[in-house]
This record gives structure tokens, sequence and C-alpha cells, in this order.
């Protein structure tokens, strides 16, 4: 075997290995970001110190690019686009360290999905439902 088609075999394993390694940290990150669809999920981490470290802080900003056309349609749950953006603040992170925001949150989520076509007040929720009274407490200091 001359010397440069053992230069080239070693050149196409560095590849195949560059092309797994690629699409192994895509599959991680996209399975990463789609986790932050669940409110207890960032309540956990939350719990768990990641909020102060600032490596994990650069990371969910590097994550942003979830959000480009070009990964956000590999994006099942649309929340956790939505929660990613809230992660960025401060103020939502050291809320989500406790249970009683963490239910919070997951209470005003099961009600968008339950009632999806309530928008800012354009549509009116049954009286009776848990999220009118839900949404009224919760945007009554916004």
């Amino acid at each position: 075997m001359s010397e440069n088609a053992v230069s080239n075999a070693g050149a196409d394993t560095t590849d195949d290995m560059h092309t797994s390694f690629m699409k192994e940290r895509f599959e991680v990150e996209l399975e990463f970001v789609q986790c932050l669809a669940n409110p207890w999920y960032i309540n956990f981490i939350a719990q768990q110190g990641y909020f102060e470290k600032p490596e994990f802080l650069n990371f969910l900003k590097y994550l942003q690019y979830w959000k480009k056309p070009e990964y956000s349609r590999f994006i099942v749950y649309p929340h956790a686009l939505a929660f990613l953006d809230l992660l960025q603040h401060k103020e939502f992170r050291d809320g989500m360290k406790t249970v009683d925001e963490a239910t919070r949150v997951h209470g005003l989520q099961y009600h968008h999905w339950r009632w999806p076509n309530y928008q800012n007040g354009s549509e009116t929720l049954p009286a009776d439902s848990p999220a009118a009274a839900n949404f009224s407490t919760s945007t009554s200091g916004a």
C-alpha cells in the first residue's frame, strides 16, 4: 500500500470520527434543550446549583442557536425554546429553585396547552377554569 493511500485512509477515519462526534453532539444538545420544556427538570437543575456555575450559564447562552430555523425545526417541544429564553434571566433561574414557582410555571404551561386559543385576552377562558383564576393572579403584578 502506498504512503498516500495510508494517509488518505487515516483522513477518512478522522472524518468519520468527526462526523460521528458532531452527530452525537447534535443529538445530545437537542435532547437537553427539549428537556428544558419541563418545568420540573428546570427546578431539579436549579436545586442542584447548576445556575450558580458560570460555565453552565455560558452553555445556556451557547444553546441559543437552537432558535435559528435550521435547528428549531428539530424541536418537538417548542416550550423548550421559551424556557431557554427565560433561563437567560437570573430572576427566573432563582425563582425556579422553589417548588412553589415550579408548580406555578407548570400550571401555566398546562393551562396554555389546555386552552391553546387563549392569547393575551383575545378570547375568554371558561369562568370555572382553574386557568382563569391562575392567569389573573399571575399577571396582576406584571
